[in-house]
């Protein structure tokens, strides 16, 4: 009955602030919901003020609609589910069919983000919707990551070097502390993804680092703090959340300020000390030992296969579950040893374009996508030249896979000869890499392995893209003369005639 009662509110709601798609945050404190509104002229106020459970309603950074405590936590999330259903239930209009027109740098745009949507509704599995969900929660910490591995590279530079010694301690506290208590950030957004309160799951999560866990025993060994790390958190923090809404649901509301908070504390606390802690430590172990092993005995092949299959990962959205085990080993090890072999999946992709730019050489529409979408590839950032280029082609799509997994195979032949090359983050890829390599040799060391490995990405990605990447179909109907920058458009906006006599094109087989 109150299930029934606090969605009945929230459908009550949602029309009067101007549907979901006027709605572009939702969050709750004690009393009021807190929205975030596009438009604030389609919000009802008279309509909403009359609600039998609004209290009020407040303006100010966000739009707070006075629920008070107790129901506003059980309306918050059935008002996020309609919301979400609503979104989910608008049409999207199907892409257009392509023609020969669609041989030009816009043409292949328009296919690309054609893929992009097709994969991404295919990619809205139960599974991936989940993996979708553990990247939400690492996906925030990955600026914090990236600025604490360059200072801590900038900062073990500084200690080779003997220089500033009275500083490189300041520089060492500011690069570790985040890791120090990276379980508690993670606890804080594990909480809030799954519909908890995030404060509660960080709550959860800090006893993992707390350093008064030594003095508890748990399955004959003592704890020690941090042990489980981020998969510790993000499991307590989960248990966390289905405590919290066991307790909205059966808490009268007189009592849900002081009793869930405290149950939900307690009961996940009490878990976690005593069972997950132990279990995360034995699965964060044991990952940093098969990452290890895995590049020891079959680095070439391993690299090989993981820099191969990347871009299909990303395409199947699978890549999202490689973030914790990266973020496992950075916590355990100081650097991830996968990252350096994955980027090298974007090297595949810049020789790829390389190739396409030289194989087109009359088709300016093309050739000038590639040019600009280049700097960006080198830097690793690669969405615009698979979506834009080598995707909607094909050929060219596989033939780069092919430079990455050579560029992964040379990166992961140098691992298994015992050089270790990593990253103090997860994030940045190509060139960006360089600042946070880590590992176990000198800088130089690293900087030429990885640098070695792009040149060896780019140089497969080229050559297999140049020989292999297309058909004679293909290259006949995509290398059309293109003098006045529209592709196969003519500037009038119609299909370019043939010339009198030609033969009738006909769009290539991608």
């Amino acid at each position: 009955m109150t299930e029934n009662k606090n969605h009945a509110t929230a459908a009550a709601i949602l029309p009067l602030v101007g549907g979901a798609g006027n709605v572009t945050s939702i969050a709750h404190c004690m009393t009021r919901l807190r929205l975030g509104l596009r438009d604030r002229s389609l919000v009802q106020d008279e309509r909403l003020a009359a609600l039998p459970a609004v209290l009020g309603v407040v303006e100010d950074t966000t739009y707070q609609i006075v629920l008070g405590p107790g129901t506003v936590a059980r309306v918050t999330p059935e008002f996020e589910a309609l919301v979400a259903e609503e979104r989910a239930a608008a049409p999207a209009a199907p892409p257009a069919p392509l023609t020969a027109d669609g041989l030009t740098a816009d043409g292949l745009a328009a296919q690309g983000a054609a893929i992009r949507a097709e994969r991404k509704a295919r990619n809205a599995t139960p599974f991936k919707l989940f993996l979708r969900r553990i990247a939400n929660i690492f996906v925030p910490l990955i600026p914090a990551l990236i600025g604490c591995g360059i200072i801590a590279g900038f900062n073990g530079l500084m200690v080779n070097l003997g220089w500033l010694p009275a500083v490189t301690p300041a520089l060492a506290a500011i690069a570790t502390g985040f890791m120090a208590l990276i379980a508690v950030f993670v606890g804080l957004n594990t909480a809030k993804e799954f519909g908890g309160t995030p404060i509660l799951g960080g709550a959860v999560a800090a006893i993992i680092v707390f350093p008064g866990v030594t003095k508890i025993d748990a399955f004959g060994q003592s704890l020690s703090p941090g042990q489980g790390g981020v998969l510790g958190a993000l499991g307590a923090a989960v248990l966390a959340v289905y405590v919290e809404k066991w307790c909205r649901r059966w808490v009268p509301e007189a009592l849900d300020v002081l009793v869930t908070p405290t149950l939900t504390v307690l009961v996940s606390g009490l878990v976690t000390v005593f069972g997950l802690m132990f279990v995360a430590g034995e699965i964060s172990t044991a990952i940093g030992d098969l990452a290890d092993w895995l590049l020891a005995t079959g680095g070439a092949a391993a690299g090989f296969v993981l820099g191969g299959l990347f871009l299909p990962l990303v395409m199947l959205g699978l890549h999202q579950a490689l973030i914790p085990i990266h973020t496992t080993l950075i916590e355990q090890q100081g650097f991830t040893v996968l990252l350096p072999i994955l980027a090298m999946a974007g090297a595949g992709q810049v020789g790829a374009a390389a190739a396409v730019y030289v194989r087109l050489p009359r088709n300016g529409s093309v050739r000038r996508t590639i040019k600009s979408a280049l700097p960006a590839g080198f830097l690793g950032v690669g969405e615009p030249l698979i979506y834009g280029v080598s995707l909607p082609l094909g050929r060219p799509f596989v033939t780069a896979c092919v430079g990455g997994a050579f560029g992964g195979g040379f990166v992961g032949l140098f691992n298994q000869l015992g050089d270790s090359v990593g990253s103090t983050a997860i994030g940045p890829s190509g060139w960006a890499l360089f600042p946070l390599l880590a590992g176990n040799q000198g800088m130089g060391v690293m900087v030429a392995v990885y640098a070695a490995g792009l040149a060896v990405g780019y140089a497969a990605g080229f050559l297999a893209t140049y020989f292999f990447g297309f058909s004679r179909q293909m290259l006949t109907d995509l290398n059309a003369d293109d003098d006045t920058g529209t592709g196969l458009i003519a500037a009038s906006g119609g299909p370019t005639p043939p010339a009198p006599g030609a033969p009738e094109k006909t769009p290539a087989s991608l």
